[in-house]
């Protein structure tokens, strides 16, 4: 393959002018500054990754795509086109004469994309959630597979992923679209605590038939295990002078009151905290320290039978083939 001096390439532009913060030389990724005429000035404008004698392969780059906001992106045709299985939406063809390749898509867009392709990270440039969606989007249009592009071992699953607190719909939604499910598994534990009434048409569309009962077996699933396990209430001891099985039915209206309160508000992301501090003072008011014993050890049961309800399981369990 031909690779292209890009210092000569760049040079057509007219006589180099380096800016005071972004000087262009042999090896500096900075856009340089060209006189058009005595009158004007252009900027080139060169992504500060991608840039002409950036060293990620043993070759130096022999194309460039120009965003629609005029950034140049300096990459491997060959890295490309064996990423794409549409010669990158066409745009490459097998014998291309132009260096500078138009593409479709804003700098933003672009620079997430072609990380993706190139699996390097690109959480250092912050892109806002929405610009990720974008490019994660745009994966298909130019013929890369979304599933092996963002896995658990790839820096734009992880990037995807650290935005799962704040927009965990909207997440899930990407996820369930293109059927990440190692994606959606770990997103769907944020939106626990959020209301399913919250959920809007539009999302509820994007993420389709499947992943959309998932998440409500998730949610049901859940809060039919918290209320399994709060049905049981504490064992009796045996009846002692003191303390005899009539006296002790007292802790089993106690318990059944308690977690009656628990249940009219139950939520799938109750935390154990809530339920030890709503079943533990029970026993503030009891005499009879075996009784006092059996509700602590009940309490402490079910915090840890609660804690093992992990939503990984029950994601797992309701999206079995015998639920789909």
């Amino acid at each position: 393959m031909e690779y292209i001096s890009w210092d000569k390439t760049i040079q057509t532009f007219g006589d180099m002018d380096c800016s005071p913060t972004t000087k262009f030389g042999g090896h500096l990724p900075t856009p340089p500054q060209a006189h058009l005429n005595p009158e004007a000035e252009t900027i080139l404008s060169i992504s500060t990754t991608f840039f002409s004698n950036a060293h990620h392969r043993a070759q130096p780059p022999d194309i460039a795509l120009l965003s629609t906001d005029s950034v140049h992106f300096y990459v491997h045709s060959d890295v490309l086109l064996k990423a794409s299985n549409n010669q990158f939406r066409g745009i490459i063809q097998p014998k291309f004469s132009e260096p500078v390749l138009a593409v479709p898509e804003s700098s933003s867009v672009l620079n997430v994309l072609l990380h993706a392709i190139y699996e390097f990270s690109c959480a250092h440039y912050a892109p806002p959630f929405d610009t990720l969606v974008d490019a994660v989007e745009a994966l298909p249009v130019y013929g890369v597979d979304v599933k092996s592009t963002i896995k658990p071992s790839t820096p734009l699953f992880n990037l995807l992923l650290s935005h799962a607190p704040l927009f965990p719909f909207q997440l899930y939604a990407l996820a369930a679209q293109h059927d990440l499910f190692d994606l959606a598994v770990p997103t769907s534990s944020h939106l626990l605590a959020v209301p399913l009434s919250r959920l809007t048409d539009e999302l509820a569309e994007r993420m389709g038939a499947v992943y959309l009962k998932r998440l409500l077996f998730l949610h049901s699933g859940r809060t039919e295990a918290l209320k399994r396990i709060l049905g049981a209430a504490p064992h009796p001891h045996p009846p002692t002078a003191n303390c005899d099985f009539p006296a002790q039915k007292s802790v089993g209206r106690a318990w059944a009151l308690a977690t009656a309160y628990l249940m009219w508000d139950i939520r799938p992301d109750l935390s154990t905290r809530t339920l030890d501090s709503a079943l533990r003072p029970l026993g503030e008011h009891l005499a009879c320290e075996d009784c006092k014993n059996a509700l602590g050890k009940r309490v402490r049961n079910l915090v840890v039978e609660w804690s093992m309800v992990k939503v990984r399981f029950l994601y797992h369990r309701f999206s079995s083939s015998d639920y789909a």
